[in-house]
């Protein structure tokens, strides 16, 4: 597999700061050439789940080769490793610490490698900003073609995460809200297959939070505005939204606990 000159950005910087830039500018000091695409720079502050999430349900969309860098490092400085990968015909390079865990349960043929080789790495680096002095460069070296065998040795025992699954429980399939977009729906660890293999022919009868909601929507101006649906949307998820309006202010959870909030579906007939 061939690097195609495209490197994708996730991180939980923000945008306020230069590290997003600085990153960029190790990696045109390299390879003047590479495209950048910034996924997104608002992963919660070292939320691992998140990061892994986004970059699953994203990286399928880019063309073969391109390479992933993924900065969500809480344990920067730590003994924590740091890999690239090879899955899907992708490259991603990031810390070993379940970032790329669901990569890798969906993938077969991985390749992991532990990154080493300080010739592919800046001359000085810190305890604090390895996405700069080691990640990005990596990543640089790998879109002008360098093998991932000569960045470091093969690694076996990539780092998992714990990913929640929907069930089914006393008559009713159980998940919960694994993202908040930017426009406040809440996306749901359940799949338009679970979805619809728990309803058979059945309505679904949705309650998290204070909504409860009993009809399942094909767009988000099925119903009027103000009004909370349910919709499998893009990346074939339930998702929870309110029409013209966020359904995050409508649930009655603090904002900062809504990630992880359980949604119970039942069959309204």
């Amino acid at each position: 597999m061939k690097p195609c000159g495209i490197i994708t950005l996730t991180t939980d910087f923000g945008l306020t700061d230069p590290y997003v830039a600085m990153m960029k500018g190790v990696i045109l000091s390299i390879n003047p050439l590479a495209r950048f695409v910034d996924i997104t720079h608002k992963i919660g502050t070292g939320s691992i789940l998140q990061a892994g999430l986004v970059i699953q349900g994203s990286f399928s969309f880019f063309p073969e080769g391109t390479i992933h860098l993924a900065v969500v490092d809480p344990g920067v400085g730590t003994e924590r490793r740091l890999m690239a990968l090879s899955a899907g015909g992708h490259f991603f390079v990031g810390p070993d610490n379940g970032i790329f865990w669901p990569i890798i349960e969906e993938n077969e043929n991985i390749v992991a490698v532990e990154l080493k080789e300080k010739a592919y790495f800046l001359p000085h680096v810190s305890s604090t900003f390895h996405g700069r002095e080691i990640l990005a460069p990596v990543a640089a070296h790998l879109s002008l073609g360098l093998g991932m065998e000569k960045i470091g040795p093969p690694l076996h025992d990539p780092v998992q995460l714990e990913i929640p699954r929907p069930f089914e429980k006393d008559g009713y399939l159980w998940g919960q809200v694994m993202l908040v977009d930017n426009f406040g729906n809440l996306i749901t660890n359940i799949t338009s297959k679970h979805l619809a293999k728990f309803l058979e022919s059945s309505q679904p009868l949705v309650e998290v939070g204070n909504l409860v909601i009993n009809r399942l929507s094909r767009t988000y101006s099925d119903l009027e505005k103000g009004k909370p649906l349910i919709l499998i949307n893009s990346f074939n998820l339930l998702e929870i939204a309110v029409n013209c309006a966020r359904a995050s202010e409508y649930v009655g959870i603090n904002p900062e606990e809504i990630v992880g909030t359980v949604v119970k579906v039942g069959k309204s007939g």
